[in-house]
């Protein structure tokens, strides 16, 4: 369960201060793969590291029962200078998986080659989303979040992310961030639309994707 208690966060920018979040208060429904809508700046992606708790608000509290992933497809919680095999052990301590199991899982998942044994520095920018994506589909999260990764590497390695991914939805939850409203109906059942500072839930992921399309019109 995640829930979001009275929670603000707000930038300086160009020496004016912008409010994302608003006094946003609402308990996300667990078990639902929710697709997070809004217009580019609107504060997606700060709100799924808020959730992960990789960033802070400016005020309220967020609140989390269940194991949840960082936002897949960053690879903010990865060490540059350590290698993608490193990265990977280091994570499966961190979240209580057997670390040979998941480095297996992920080396021949991600499909990097000499790369896994190479600095994260040196990698691609799909590269990163490769191994960020292998290495929290090899980890049992109760919600995963999800940031653009299902567009990562070629036409047969999206077909196997995609795979893996719906196999991981059958026992988890996942909020996902997508521009590709197609991604949204194949894999999300619910909606939210993030507008102005606060979230409208939806129960049926084709009124979330109407609601989102009216506010771009």
């Amino acid at each position: 369960m995640i829930e979001l208690r009275n929670v603000t966060k707000g930038y300086w920018v160009h020496g004016e201060y912008r409010t994302v979040i608003d006094d946003l208060s609402i308990a996300l429904p667990p078990g639902h793969s929710l697709g997070l809508l809004g217009r580019n700046g609107a504060g997606k992606s700060t709100l799924l590291q808020m959730i992960a708790g990789t960033m802070q608000p400016t005020s309220g509290h967020v609140i989390r029962r269940g194991d949840i992933s960082w936002p897949i497809g960053a690879a903010s919680s990865f060490h540059p200078d350590m290698t993608g095999m490193q990265n990977t052990r280091f994570l499966a301590r961190i979240y209580g998986v057997d670390s040979d199991a998941l480095s297996d899982f992920v080396e021949d998942f991600a499909e990097i080659g000499k790369h896994y044994h190479m600095p994260l520095r040196t990698y691609s920018s799909g590269m990163k989303s490769r191994l960020s994506f292998g290495v929290a589909m090899g980890i049992p999260f109760d919600t995963y979040l999800i940031d653009e990764v299902t567009g990562a590497g070629d036409k047969r390695f999206k077909e196997k992310s995609r795979a893996v991914f719906r196999a991981r939805m059958a026992q988890a939850g996942a909020i996902m961030v997508s521009h590709s409203m197609r991604d949204m109906r194949n894999y999300c059942d619910s909606g939210l639309v993030l507008h102005e500072g606060q979230l409208e839930y939806y129960d049926d992921i084709e009124d979330a994707i109407t609601r989102h399309e009216d506010l771009l019109s």
